[in-house]
């Protein structure tokens, strides 16, 4: 791992705790000037900020109203009163762990992302980025027939700056996958898609030079390697979670 993505997981639990209002003005100060600095954090703490505030507002609320007060004997000490009630700190925590555990844990999406850099690295030279150059989905799509046992979703962000350039076909954690290309403004972008079940929010990874972003949604695993800003990578991956279709 390097040091600035060991430097990055020391900010993760900095920044759930700010967003739980529990950080001292020092902590707090260092943390802002870290997020200045870090495209990849500063995409994160947005990510969760908003994973905390659907969590929130997920809670019905007649379960937000505390329980009429009865006076405790004395003997007992009252118990310390928080700023945010149980339940919604409950579901909030659960989603900001979720959210964090790529960045905690080096192992599977660590790998993950160390092989797609290098797999990108490989398709940026001369002749190598695309199988297929065409920016019309079905024709994209339909390249894969035959070659893979599925056929990835292709989405057309042409609207968002992100343009549609072409396909190949590529192998990540020993097995083949599709991978759809984009370019923002003129830099590549890979998106590797493989069957996998489950949903999960875009996590941000930077690493030797580059942004990676992981998240699963329609069946599918995404891994999306560039060179751009890891903020504006950010948000291509969530283009995917808001559009349906391709």
């Amino acid at each position: 791992m390097t040091d600035t993505a060991r430097a990055c997981q020391d900010k993760v639990m900095l920044i759930q705790a700010e967003l739980d209002g529990e950080l001292s003005a020092t902590e707090a100060a260092l943390l802002r000037a870290h997020l200045r600095a870090c495209p990849a954090c500063r995409a994160l703490r947005s990510e969760l900020a908003r994973l905390s505030d659907a969590a929130r507002a997920e809670v019905p609320v007649n379960t937000l109203r505390p329980p009429p007060r009865v006076a405790a004997p004395r003997s007992v000490p009252q118990r310390r009163r928080g700023g945010v009630r149980p339940l919604v700190a409950f579901g909030a925590g659960m989603v900001l762990a979720a959210a964090i555990v790529l960045l905690l844990l080096p192992g599977p999406a660590e790998r993950l992302s160390e092989q797609a850099i290098a797999n990108h690295v490989r398709a940026l030279q001369p002749g190598h980025l695309t199988d297929l150059v065409s920016s019309d989905r079905d024709t994209l799509r339909d390249s894969f027939t035959g070659r893979l046992d599925y056929l990835p979703p292709v989405r057309d962000f042409a609207a968002a700056g992100f343009l549609l350039a072409g396909t190949r076909l590529d192998y990540l954690d020993g097995r083949a996958v599709a991978v759809l290309v984009y370019l923002r403004n003129h830099h590549p972008i890979d998106v590797f898609i493989w069957p996998a079940a489950g949903t999960t929010a875009p996590v941000v990874d930077e690493r030797q030079g580059y942004g990676v972003v992981h998240w699963r949604s329609e069946g599918m695993a995404f891994v999306a390697v560039s060179d751009i800003d890891a903020g504006e990578l950010a948000a291509f991956a969530r283009l995917w979670l808001v559009t349906r279709g391709g």
